[in-house]
């Protein structure tokens, strides 16, 4: 039996890359500091798990980005556009590769980021590769190649981990119409080999091939590129032993196309879909040995060694012991770097968690225990492991009866505005006669250098509770001046007094807790921390009100109350696991009615629930989707209904695509919806268009995830091509996100120039 590990965090224990990679951005520290800590990172990673005792360690799971961007870079599939950055003498590989991640505007250059969108169902963004027809490829990058032989000089087994050629296709977008990117793996293929080959060349025995798609529904030409490309690779390479990885849920009807597939492993997730490991036993060839994902690699509960033990007990029966690998369920890119830094936590839950380093151990003791060879500390480890399972699901810490009760009497009425939107937006319209293509933003400002530490000085004593208050009043004015000034016409308040969207409603709700260094990857360098909800889910004070009622005094324009819908913070948490997801999300929703309740009483008008995370909370089989899009828009309603017809209930959502369930976003009857628009052109905007959607949208004209600074002239095209397919009437003008991640200069200079491209949109319109 053997241990392996699909992946593991890279942003650091400390989040060292996170703040390298800024810091190499804004030009503190030079290129060599920058690899230099990737290094320490890796081998940080490889040391862990060596130390554990991990049979099989990966490697190429670190990303100065995104590991799908860095298929991308190694495969030569960079858009045109970049190979300007590329020619400049002054510019390292590195280089290039931020700029197809971030956009690059210096050197009389100015070029626009790569799409992004979210990885499956899962809260981390990747960088979308981008295809052309009869696309050639080539070996560009020697990264992979340097990790395998840096983990080899640190003595560690290493088994390189690379996204599967079909997978890799799948994850793209094809740029021009007239082919189907799957017609690309005849031209791909030859660089995976070489690849492959350069690998075995190093010493490579273990290849892992990451192919999630299987585990979705797939296209019947998809099924037969996979035999393809695995038999040609098990021709080019018949010594190499292949992994193929599974994950995010079960293989369902593409399981004998996966145990086909000329492989030595086939990884599953036992922990989203354990029903399937008695048809994989069942069908499984004798040539094939099976990898147990029976640690949970997306969430922080401490495993259950008796469940998991009888997974694993099972195959070995079936399969014999030297047949079986234990592994997380995917990789552990999903969780915090190391429990052991949590020193403020409530100890009986803690005792109830595990993070990534946690993890690790936990799939070397399930080993230990499976093989009937544990010392006496490890049967220790299981005494204990009962223990916690015990306490966690018998602890008065968790039931809250009365927020049983009030979920369980919530009826259909109170899902429902009082009236249809056609009659609301009358309303609306008398009360805040807003002009034609109204500009907004989605909520944030930049929160600087200075606003931080405000927050961390009050947390720390350094600031008391008034001085804390009079910083954040002087931020919060100066901004509502500053938006007046450049004739935003719906203002926001800023926000200043948050540290994240999700964490800052959790830490006024019962049934959360917080770490203090349980960070996750979003995207690049954006890390967050979510709240771990443990229990029932109650809100015993308003959250919002003070700094909405303070902002809108400031001013005679409106300003939006900010608020994170119940999806949201649903799926941003790290969520029990011992009652069904909808039951939680209904207690949220509850919690966030209560809060616009109290906003609208307070006078704000307009109030703005995001939900960017409904597309991405959707099943990966659409056969499950309906329930779930049932109890999710349920959710956003009931937080939605209490209001009169005249208050404006806004939503925002970003980076996902709205064509399959754009039936299901009008089902949330949102008075207006802003969504991420920019990178991909307006062409999401297509979907709204072909359904004729009835509300009003504000599609974002400017990509707030890269530095920069697009011109009037670009915002106005965008919105020109918004006017073709969406009536003007319905239109409103607001960046793609919150602008918090940036800094003002840009800010300023963006929404200026956003401002002037609505006017003149108006201007031409009337």
């Amino acid at each position: 039996m053997q241990t392996h590990i699909l992946g593991y965090p890279r942003i650091g224990s400390k989040r060292e890359l996170k703040k390298a990679c800024e810091q190499y951005w804004s030009g503190k520290i030079v290129l060599e500091e920058l690899l230099s800590a990737g290094r320490n990172i890796c081998n940080q990673n490889w040391n862990i798990q060596k130390e554990a005792g991990v049979d099989l360690i990966p490697c190429n799971d670190f990303s100065y980005y995104d590991q799908v961007l860095d298929m991308s870079l190694t495969v030569g599939a960079i858009p045109v556009r970049y190979h300007e950055v590329a020619l400049k003498k002054s510019n390292s590989e590195l280089d290039l590769y931020f700029a197809m991640a971030r956009g690059y505007q210096k050197d009389g250059l100015d070029i626009t980021a790569m799409e992004m969108t979210k990885w499956f169902d899962t809260n981390y963004h990747y960088i979308v590769p981008e295809f052309y027809k009869n696309q050639q490829f080539r070996l560009s990058s020697d990264k992979i190649f340097n990790e395998f032989s840096g983990a080899v000089q640190a003595g560690i087994k290493a088994k390189p981990v690379i996204i599967g050629l079909v997978s890799y296709l799948l994850l793209g977008k094809e740029k021009e119409s007239g082919f189907d990117k799957l017609d690309l793996a005849e031209n791909l293929l030859p660089v995976y080999i070489e690849i492959i080959r350069r690998l075995q060349e190093q010493g490579a025995e273990w290849i892992q091939f990451d192919e999630p798609f299987l585990a979705l529904d797939l296209p019947e030409k998809a099924k037969g590129i996979y035999l393809y490309v695995y038999q040609q690779l098990s021709k080019q390479f018949p010594k190499l032993k292949f992994i193929l990885a599974t994950y995010f849920d079960g293989l369902k009807d593409n399981l004998s196309l996966a145990v086909s597939l000329p492989v030595a492993v086939l990884h599953i997730d036992l922990v989203r879909n354990p029903e399937q490991l008695d048809e994989v036993l069942n069908i499984i060839p004798e040539s094939q040995g099976l990898s147990l994902g029976v640690v949970d690699g997306r969430n922080i509960w401490k495993n259950d060694y008796e469940k998991s033990l009888g997974f694993i007990r099972k195959a070995v029966e079936r399969l014999g012991s030297e047949r079986v690998f234990i592994a997380p369920s995917c990789s552990l890119l999903h969780a915090p770097c190391d429990l052991d830094f949590e020193t403020e936590l409530h100890s009986e839950i803690k005792n109830w968690l595990a993070f990534a380093r946690q993890k690790v151990s936990e799939v070397v003791i399930l080993k230990e225990l499976a093989e009937e060879t544990g010392d006496n500390i490890i049967l220790s480890a299981f005494e204990n492991n009962k223990k916690a399972v015990i306490s966690r699901k018998t602890s008065a810490l968790i039931h809250n009866d009365e927020v049983k009760k009030r979920a369980l009497a919530v009826t259909e009425k109170d899902t429902q505005r009082k009236n249809v939107f056609k009659i609301r937006k009358e309303e609306q319209h008398k009360v805040l006669q807003l002009p034609l293509f109204p500009t907004t933003t989605i909520g944030s400002f930049p929160q600087t250098a200075e606003v931080r530490s405000w927050r961390a000085g009050f947390k720390k004593g350094n600031l008391t509770g008034e001085q804390y208050d009079s910083l954040l009043k002087e931020e919060t004015q100066r901004t509502i001046r500053w938006q007046e000034e450049i004739g935003l016409d719906v203002l926001v308040h800023g926000e200043f007094e948050r540290n994240d969207m999700v964490e800052y409603f959790g830490e006024k709700l019962e049934g959360f807790i917080f770490t203090r260094n349980g960070w996750v990857q979003s995207y690049g360098s954006r890390c967050v921390k979510p709240p771990v909800i443990f229990g029932d889910i109650s809100r015993p004070a308003p959250m919002t009100v003070y700094w909405s009622q303070y902002a809108q005094s400031q001013t005679g324009k409106w300003v939006k109350g900010m608020l994170t819908g119940p999806v949201t913070i649903l799926k941003w948490s790290f969520v029990r696991d011992d009652q069904p997801r909808s039951e939680t999300c209904r207690q949220i929703a509850l919690a966030i009615r209560d809060e616009v309740v109290d906003l609208e009483k307070a006078g704000i008008r307009i109030i703005q629930i995001d939900e960017p995370a409904i597309r991405e909370g959707l099943p990966l089989r659409k056969a499950e989707w309906q329930d779930y899009l049932k109890w999710a828009v349920e959710a956003f309603r009931l937080s939605a209904g209490g209001v009169e017809d005249a208050t404006q209930i806004h939503t925002h959502m970003c980076y996902s695509e709205f064509n399959d369930i754009i039936k299901n976003i009008a089902e949330m009857d949102a008075d207006v919806i802003t969504i991420e628009c920019s990178r991909s052109q307006m062409e999401l905007l297509n979907a709204f268009a072909d359904f004729k959607y009835p509300n009003e949208i504000g599609p974002g004209v400017y990509d707030i995830h890269s530095p920069r600074v697009p011109s009037k002239d670009e915002m106005t095209e965008l919105l020109i091509k918004a006017q073709q397919v969406i009536p003007a009437e319905q239109l409103w003008v607001n960046p793609d996100c919150g602008l918090k991640t940036r800094h003002w200069e840009e800010t300023e200079k963006a929404l200026i120039e956003m401002v002037a491209a609505a006017k003149e949109a108006s201007a031409a319109y009337g």
